[in-house]
């Protein structure tokens, strides 16, 4: 039992993110298949300058809910289908959904439900200190919702009232975690593992590799502290490795970026480039390098490269350990190690064979797991259990209600 009409919400970012590709790459594939899909979206830069006012929306936006039940009254979609809620649609599209008996699902795209700041990072580094607590206090110490004491107490409270509310456990059917790391997390936080499916992100359509080989390291992606782009900068700053560093993206960070560039001929400085433009620099790349410190999601940058047939050298933390198979379609090393990330890419420049070797694993490696396909037979089998489970569900509680009934006459 596939779903023929699918409506499709999201949260568009300020500026856009990985989760805003997945939306839209996730909306052409069901498309491409011959679904009907409708798509519901806010967008971050229709809101104001306010932290807190932003925090506090997050809790319920009537307006959105009015909308949502009018849009599921007019279309009757088969599913409703949730990337990213927060904050401007809010939980109130989980209950539309129930309301009108559609079955609700989530992509966890980031940590929000456990933890204020979406990234179960603080200061660079990993921390879990709000995984497994009913209210959330130590983010709100830490200021971790942009910076700010009040803001974050917000996000707690929106937290944890729909914890108490049963929202996270009963007005969605389905989750989809992006990794295994990521739903044993999401499971320590309280979230229903029966509730939970993984499903890594996909592009779509699928790259297609390139016979060119490059001969340099490509960083793509924001320029913070999480991301590890200090880690890569030290690996340059004195006694750069053999290969030349491409750095496209923007950030925090982009003045040390700046600085080692005009210090440093080995490093080359991009700015921010489209999407179109990274994968050009991805196909030409010796390797692409993701040296961050935080549990990333399932990043579209790792997932293009193995597509194009690109090595990858990422640290091992998070789903990032999964996605590379050491030695096999790139290496891992430990997160923060300046030096063992410098031995890496000075690996890369001293063993040809072995990068031509890995380049055909990382292909093969993307067709085994990742095509457009593959993301879609497994989408299917999420949307067909859960609307198998409400159908199920509706037909135990109907049966229920009859055995009421026949007793009370």
């Amino acid at each position: 039992m596939y779903p023929q009409r699918i409506l499709l919400l999201h949260n568009l970012y300020r500026h856009a993110g990985g989760e805003d590709r997945v939306f839209a790459d996730e909306g052409k594939l069901l498309s491409e298949f011959g679904h009907d899909v409708i798509r519901f979206t806010a967008d971050n830069r229709g809101i104001g300058s306010s932290s807190l006012s932003v925090a506090i929306s997050a809790a319920w936006n009537q307006g959105v809910y009015r909308s949502v039940r009018s849009l599921l009254a007019e279309k009757r979609p088969d599913l409703v289908h949730v990337h990213n809620a927060f904050p401007l649609l809010s939980p109130a599209v989980y209950y539309a959904g129930r309301k009108a008996g559609i079955p609700v699902v989530q992509t966890l795209h980031n940590y929000r439900l456990l933890c204020p700041g979406a990234f179960l990072s603080r200061a660079g580094s990993p921390c879990e200190a709000c995984i497994g607590k009913s209210f959330p206090w130590p983010g709100i110490a830490h200021k971790c919702y942009r910076g700010s004491h009040a803001a974050t107490a917000a996000v707690a409270v929106t937290n944890g009232l729909h914890r108490l509310a049963g929202t996270w456990a009963h007005a969605v059917d389905a989750y989809i975690a992006l990794s295994e790391f990521a739903r044993r997390k999401f499971i320590s936080g309280g979230i229903p593992a029966g509730k939970i499916f993984v499903k890594p992100n996909s592009p779509y359509p699928d790259p297609v590799p390139s016979p060119r080989t490059g001969d340099y390291v490509l960083y793509a992606g924001r320029l913070s502290d999480e991301k590890g782009i200090l880690t890569l900068l030290s690996a340059y700053a004195s006694h750069p490795p053999a290969p030349k560093l491409k750095i496209a993206g923007s950030g925090q960070r982009e003045p040390e970026v700046r600085t080692l560039t005009s210090n440093c001929p080995a490093v080359e400085y991009l700015g921010w480039q489209s999407r179109e433009r990274v994968y050009e620099l991805t196909q030409k790349a010796a390797v692409v390098v993701l040296p961050s410190l935080w549990y990333e999601g399932f990043p579209m940058t790792a997932v293009e490269a193995l597509g194009a047939g690109v090595p990858l050298i990422a640290s091992r933390i998070g789903s990032l350990a999964e996605i590379v198979d050491h030695g096999r379609t790139g290496l891992l090393v430990a997160p923060g190690d300046v030096q063992a990330l410098r031995s890496a890419l000075e690996w890369v420049a001293s063993h040809p064979a072995e990068l031509a070797r890995m380049r055909r694993e990382a292909r093969a490696e993307f067709l085994a797991k990742y095509t457009a396909g593959q993301n879609y037979r497994s989408l299917m089998q999420i949307y067909q259990s859960v609307l198998v489970g409400k159908q199920s569900l509706s037909r135990t509680r109907a049966a229920s209600a009859a055995r009421a009934a026949g007793r009370a006459d």
